[in-house]
This record gives C-alpha cells, sequence and structure tokens, in this order.
C-alpha cells in the first residue's frame, strides 16, 4: 500500500509566506472609497494565492503531493457587506495557475471550510450562511480549474440537544444542496459529536465519500474500539470511496492523522505526529487499498512532515515493514 503525506496551509519553513492575509471589516470601513478598498481587497487576495503556489512549489520539492489551502484566500468574500463584490474577474490568472500547476505535478489539493460550515444546523438563517460557505470555497476551486474529484472537508456538525435529529436533518438539508455542491464534498468524523459511526451513516446516505479522522476516532469512538473499526468500519469507509457503480473512484482514500498535545488535552493538536501508532494504523489496514493519501494535521505543518519522514527512515532501519519512496511518500509492506 502506497501512503502520500501531506500538511494544512502554513509553512513554517518558509519565511513570509501566509497565504491568509487579510484585512477587518473595521479597518475597510474607515476608508473613505469603497471601490480602491476593493481593490486594496483584491491585491491581498492576489497575494494569498501567489504566496500559495509557492508553498505548492516548496512541496513538490520535498516530493510532497497533498496540500490543503486555507479558506481565507479572499479576505472578507463572505462578509454580507459585500454581497455585490465580485473578485474572481480580477484574480482568474492567479487561480488558473495554481490549478495547471496542480494537474501538472499531480498533486492533491483540499480545502476544510471552518466550524461554521453546518448543514445540521436547525436555523434557517446559518443554513443559508453555511451554503453560502461551501459555495464560496466550490467557486475556487472551480476557478482553479480543478474538476469534482478536488474536495472539501466538512463536519456533520452539532448536535443541538438531539443527536439522530440532527443526523437525519443533515441529511435532508445536504441533499437539497445543487449537484456541484454536494459532489464536491468530503464528510469527517469530529472530536466531540459524530463519531466515525455515525458519519459513516451519514456519508453513506448522502453519498459523500468519508473522511477517517483517527485521531478524533481515538477521543471520540462512541464504544467502537479497534477491532470494530478494522473489522467493520473501515470497510464500510472504502466502500463510500466507491463510485455509483461499485468500483473504486480514481481518487485515493483519505486520512487525517494527529498526536494528542497532552494528557490534559488528549483532543488538542501535538506539534508533531508520533510515528509508531500510526505506522501500526497504517500496518493493521495494509492490503485494504492499493493507495491512501494522508493529511498530517500537526502544529508544526510542513516541518513536521518532514520529521514523520525522518521517523519512518528510522523505522524502516530497524526493519519495520516500511519503506519510504520519497520524501513524502511510503510504502507499507
Amino acid at each position: 500500500m502506497i501512503v502520500r503525506f501531506g500538511f494544512v496551509a502554513m509553512s513554517v519553513l518558509l519565511e513570509k509566506t501566509s497565504p491568509s492575509r487579510t484585512m477587518t471589516y473595521a479597518n475597510f470601513a474607515k476608508l473613505d472609497d469603497r471601490e480602491a478598498g476593493l481593490r486594496r481587497l483584491e491585491r491581498i487576495a492576489e497575494e494569498n494565492l501567489r504566496t500559495t503556489l509557492r508553498i505548492m512549489k516548496h512541496c513538490v520539492g520535498h516530493e510532497i503531493y497533498v496540500y490543503r489551502m486555507t479558506s481565507k484566500l479572499i479576505p472578507l468574500v463572505t462578509h454580507d457587506a459585500f454581497k455585490d463584490w465580485n473578485p474572481y474577474p480580477a484574480l482568474e490568472e492567479a487561480f488558473a495557475d495554481i490549478g495547471r500547476y496542480a494537474k501538472a505535478k499531480g498533486m492533491r489539493l483540499s480545502f476544510h471550510p471552518d466550524h461554521f460550515c453546518v448543514f445540521s444546523t436547525p436555523r434557517p438563517e446559518v443554513l443559508a450562511k453555511s451554503a453560502e460557505d461551501l459555495n464560496y470555497h466550490v467557486a475556487m476551486l472551480e476557478h482553479m480549474g480543478l474538476d469534482p474529484s478536488t474536495k472539501c472537508n466538512i463536519h456533520v456538525g452539532g448536535a443541538y440537544g438531539d443527536k439522530p435529529a440532527s443526523l437525519e436533518r443533515f441529511i435532508r438539508q445536504f441533499g437539497a444542496l445543487e449537484d456541484r455542491l454536494r459532489e464536491r464534498v468530503t464528510l469527517e468524523n469530529d472530536d466531540k459529536t459524530f463519531t466515525a459511526r455515525e458519519t459513516l451513516a451519514a456519508a453513506e446516505a448522502v453519498g459523500a465519500p468519508m473522511v477517517l479522522d483517527i485521531h478524533h476516532h481515538a477521543v471520540n469512538d462512541g464504544g467502537d474500539g479497534e477491532a470494530a473499526l478494522h473489522g467493520e468500519l473501515w470497510p464500510r469507509i472504502l466502500r463510500t470511496w466507491n463510485g455509483p457503480d461499485g468500483r473504486p473512484l480514481p481518487l485515493a482514500p483519505k486520512l487525517h492523522v494527529s498526536s494528542p498535545k497532552s494528557e490534559r488535552d488528549p483532543r488538542g493538536h501535538a506539534d508533531n505526529v508520533e510515528a509508531g501508532p500510526l505506522l501500526r494504523f497504517l500496518q493493521g489496514i495494509n492490503g485494504s487499498v492499493p493507495r491512501l493519501d494522508v493529511m498530517i494535521e500537526a502544529k508544526m505543518k510542513d516541518a513536521a512532515l518532514l520529521r514523520l519522514m525522518d521517523d519512518m527512515r528510522r523505522l524502516e532501519a530497524e526493519g519495520e515493514a516500511v519503506r519510504v519512496i520519497d520524501g513524502g511518500s511510503i510504502e507499507i509492506i
């Protein structure tokens, strides 16, 4: 099984590479010339896109081909005061450059809309904002020229005092979205509310692939231990990555991994990822799928990924059943 690793948004190894520079609405509101202010926002957005491309080139330089972009590429674009603003014409070339580079290098890109993108909500105004936020992410991918295999990962959302009713509401409200939004989504289990089993039920109901977060499962397993995960849940999760004809999609299934920050904060993300427990999990599912992509959610970002690869080389030298292929991928043997 070939496993590729990726990281999230920021680089701690490159200087002056924030892809999420912004302007507060309070500062924008102080400007005398609104049109000039909008042009300034577009310039900031273009800088964010150019920085994203720089980070992607940094990834490829280290043989890393999985990368999650920040959601904050266009400042203030989803704020209610900017409903009449269309920033995309000014950003077309910068968006297109990202898409062209990703396709040329075989990079897998993704977004993870923020926690307020919730389709289990009972509040119509929150549902409308959630759809607007998802549309923003999908629109960016469309302007990059990336097809629906490039996904936006979301959680089911809140339980609102009645988890079964909220799960049913998610299925109904998510299912009512237009196709171009629904086909862009993967669902991930969370660390407090919806377990892997519950998220899987939602994914199966709406036809979305499920991303298993093994750290979230460890702290919120709903009574499903390792035996249930490997024996029943993992094969079902893999089937969510099949097409309507039952055949596997050309897109590798995806995992999220992180390590607990501390015993006092088991849900928090540590600076780095412990290689041993991750390798044991990967060895446990070896043979179930030919390829797997793994998103590292660690505070040290790209540095954590490079450290993990060093640890994998050490484990390989110690005789573990793993072979390091390049700077960002391994083979479980």
